[in-house]
């Protein structure tokens, strides 16, 4: 990793509720370097859509003004003027949506808006038409010139995703944010699209933040992982040091249930035991200590984050046991 393009650093965001504040992350600190691809995984709920929504300034109307920092190449975006963030997305940095089916602006052609997101590039409107033809061919649509007149409607949810793809990198961002990007899919067109990612990731050299709850797409596509639990980074690592050697009960628990593991037939498939905390009224202690089957009282302070072995940290009292040689 050759330097950090986004930095996160103790990043806490909350909600206003009639409850009290929901605390959707806390103290959450992350990295991605330039050229590098970082996945995160979690359970619905664990607080990635925040996170990515923290990133690109876009939080509801009931957020509480975030603490910590977000530096993107030199700038800090947490307080950002919104004129200057907004110079940021879509140029800098762009978001492939999860949703390829309502991604898309459904009364205008594909042309016209691949087209209007070129308009802080100079040029006339057949230059950026032979641009967006160019990257629907990156992205293999077939025939594109012809479709490149055509509705959302008239492709199918594979093609509408590439087409998302093509829209995102059509600015040459700096930093691809990629939103479970293949949840809409099948397995087939999944294996597809992260390829995909991953070839025209090399070819104009930017960096990914690949968020999925899919443990294989990350295995497939990434470098390094960080697992979220409840709004907090619970672990983070290389992808290899995750997948071989998790430190953190949860991490653990987590890879026990992808089916891609379970190699006998059984009548139900695993889950975690368990449901997640209330992010309102926060327990004192470890945020898993709950539903960890290795829970002792210790468990009940807060674990600091442990240093398994360079890059890897796990915010567990027992992530350093057993450490390989």
């Amino acid at each position: 990793m050759s330097g950090k393009l986004l930095d996160i650093s103790g990043l806490s965001v909350a909600f206003r509720t009639r409850r009290g504040p929901l605390r959707a992350l806390r103290n959450v600190s992350l990295g991605v370097g330039k050229g590098e691809i970082v996945g995160i995984i979690g359970e619905s709920g664990c607080g990635k859509s925040t996170l990515i929504n923290s990133i690109i300034g876009l939080l509801p109307a009931n957020a509480e003004k975030p603490t910590g920092q977000i530096r993107f190449a030199d700038e800090e975006i947490v307080g950002m003027p919104q004129g200057r963030l907004q110079q940021l997305r879509g140029e800098r940095i762009t978001t492939i949506f999860q949703d390829p089916m309502t991604a898309l602006n459904p009364v205008l052609s594909i042309g016209t808006q691949m087209t209007a997101i070129q308009y802080r590039r100079a040029g006339n409107t057949a230059q950026k038409r032979r641009r967006a033809i160019e990257f629907l061919e990156k992205v293999r649509v077939p025939d594109a010139r012809s479709r490149l007149d055509q509705y959302p409607h008239q492709f199918s949810g594979g093609m509408r995703q590439r087409i998302c793809i093509a829209m995102a990198l059509l600015t040459e961002p700096d930093l691809l944010i990629a939103d479970e990007p293949t949840t809409a899919l099948d397995a087939t067109l999944e294996v597809q699209v992260i390829r995909l990612i991953r070839e025209l990731q090399r070819d104009i050299g930017c960096s990914v933040l690949f968020i999925s709850h899919h443990l294989g797409a990350v295995a497939e596509l990434c470098e390094r992982v960080a697992i979220m639990y409840a709004g907090e980074v619970v672990e983070q690592g290389p992808v290899r040091d995750i997948f071989h050697d998790p430190r953190h009960p949860y991490t653990r628990k987590l890879l026990e249930c992808d089916p891609g593991r379970v190699l006998e037939p059984l009548p139900r498939l695993p889950t975690i035991g368990g449901e997640l905390p209330d992010l309102v009224r926060l327990p004192q202690g470890c945020i898993f200590e709950a539903r960890c089957p290795d829970r002792f009282a210790r468990c009940r302070v807060r674990p600091p984050v442990e240093t398994v072995r360079p890059g890897h940290d796990a915010a567990c009292y027992k992530a350093r046991e057993l450490v390989n040689p």
